[in-house]
Parts: C-alpha cells; sequence; structure tokens
C-alpha cells in the first residue's frame, strides 16, 4: 500500500489518467478513447472502498467526453488540463476545510484524532496556530500504524501530541473535548466510512457527551448510495494482523482483517467540508 488517505488516492488516480493519456501513441481518436476507457476502469478498481477515487476518475472522464475531441491531441489535453484542474481542487479543498473546522474548535480544547486524514490533520493544525489546541490524543491505528504518521505531523507542528494504544480510547476520551476524524466516503444518509476503529471512537465519544466531527472533501459523498448501494468494505492481507510464521504454525485459525467501519450518522455532529 504505497498510496494512503482517500484524497491522496483520488488525486493520484486523476494524475494516473493524464500520464495515460500523455503515453498514448497513435492518431486513431476511437482507439485513444477505448483506451481511456480501459485505464479508467482499472484505476477505479484500484480501491473499491474509498468513493474519492471513482468520483475522481468520474471528474475526469465525464469532462473528457463533454469536450467532444475531434482528434487524439485535444482529448489528450483535455484529460491533462481537467486532471491538473481536480487536483487543483482537491488541494485547496484541504486548506479551507482546515480554516472552516478550526472553526469548531475552543481555546484550551484538548483533541482526540484515528488514523491518518491529511483534512483533519489540517483542521488540528490550523487549530493549533490560532492558539486554541491544548493537546491531541492520536490512536495507534493498528494493523497498519497510520497514526503514527498523524502524531508526527502534529508534533511537527509544536503540538502536546500523545499516541495510545486503541484499545485505550474509552479510558482517556474523559480527558476529551472533541473528535476529529477524516473519512474515506460519506453516504447518501449521512454515514461514515473510515479507517477500522473508527465507529468505535464515535460510539465512546457519544456515550461520553464529546463532539464527533468528520472532515471530508465532497467529492468523498458516494452517489452510488443514493439509489441504495451499499459501500464495499475492503478486506486485507492477514499478514498486515500477524506474522507469516504464526499463520503457519496455526492453520486452524481465521485471522480476518476488514479496512473500513460505518460510522451511523446519529454519531457524528458535523461533517465539515471545503463548502461549509
Amino acid at each position: 500500500m504505497k498510496i494512503r488517505g482517500a484524497g491522496n488516492i483520488a488525486r493520484n488516480g486523476a494524475l494516473a489518467l493524464a500520464i495515460a493519456a500523455e503515453r498514448f501513441t497513435g492518431e486513431d481518436l476511437g482507439a485513444f478513447l477505448r483506451y481511456m476507457e480501459v485505464v479508467a476502469d482499472y484505476v477505479r478498481s484500484a480501491r473499491p472502498t474509498a468513493v474519492s477515487l471513482p468520483n475522481a476518475v468520474s471528474y475526469v472522464m465525464s469532462r473528457l467526453e463533454r469536450s467532444k475531441p475531434t482528434s487524439v491531441e485535444e482529448g489528450r489535453r483535455a484529460v491533462v488540463e481537467s486532471s491538473k484542474e481536480f487536483i487543483e481542487y482537491s488541494e485547496n479543498a484541504v486548506r479551507l476545510i482546515g480554516e472552516l473546522g478550526a472553526r469548531r474548535i475552543e481555546r484550551g480544547d484538548v483533541l482526540m484524532t484515528h488514523c491518518h486524514s491529511t483534512v483533519a490533520v489540517s483542521v488540528i493544525a490550523t487549530a493549533s496556530r490560532q492558539g486554541k489546541v491544548e493537546r491531541v490524543y492520536v490512536k495507534e491505528t493498528r494493523p497498519a500504524f497510520q497514526g503514527l504518521i498523524t502524531a508526527r505531523e502534529l508534533a511537527r507542528e509544536g503540538i502536546d501530541v500523545v499516541l495510545i494504544p486503541d484499545s485505550a480510547v474509552r479510558y482517556y476520551m474523559k480527558k476529551v473535548d472533541k473528535v476529529v476524524v477524516g473519512a474515506d466516503t460519506i453516504a447518501a444518509n449521512g454515514a461514515v466510512v473510515n479507517k477500522i476503529g473508527t465507529s468505535v471512537v464515535a460510539l465512546v465519544a457519544k456515550e461520553a457527551r464529546v463532539r464527533f466531527y468528520v472532515a471530508s472533501e465532497t467529492y468523498k459523498f458516494s452517489p452510488y448510495t443514493i439509489l441504495g448501494e451499499l459501500v464495499p468494505i475492503e478486506v486485507r492481507d492477514p499478514k498486515e494482523v500477524v506474522d507469516p510464521s504464526w499463520l503457519a504454525e496455526n492453520p486452524n485459525v481465521r485471522v480476518l482483517n476488514p479496512v473500513f467501519d460505518v460510522t451511523p450518522p446519529e454519531y457524528v455532529d458535523a461533517i465539515i467540508t471545503e463548502r461549509g
């Protein structure tokens, strides 16, 4: 897993289409359009849960279709320009969400976050620069330990960071004023699909009467869920959880490794996007 984070996945998906368009050789427009459709399908299939990826691909491909190119060069230009446009929009959204989300943080707040989210980090870092953040509890986020990335980035901002085990979330929630997390996908009913363990944080926050905020770009909203389609939950290699030698020594033990879970909308106090 070389690329982490739904926003980063989306930006790289758009970039992949631009690279593919630039590498196409030949002057047959029909062949170019069929080639781009194949590439688009391949890129979409890379990450089944993060709707940001198919949305990024749709953004680029819809603009290619609407441009009605009359040559390969026109088609290539449409793909490259729309890819750059999406990436710029996405990067600007991170800044805007940071600014809007920081308004929800009050001076002296103690925060908690889960996994690694660029937009959640943007909210917390922006609030910290405004002198509002006293401390941040960061969950380690097993099995890939993405929480360590968050802890490092926040510490570089000069924030007082405390890294805690995932199982300690309820123990420390009583010290927390607000929770800020990111999202991989947001369903039509407001349910949030994010890194496994997010729903547990939301449940504990609800019990402790702690505000639970989700920071997310609008392109992470899933249009498919409007029609009743379910968000597929990716399950990864058991070797991420335990050592291969342990698996070999215990062949009768199944190890399951779901990567995401679903947080019900009633556990979410606000979803912060670049539009508000």
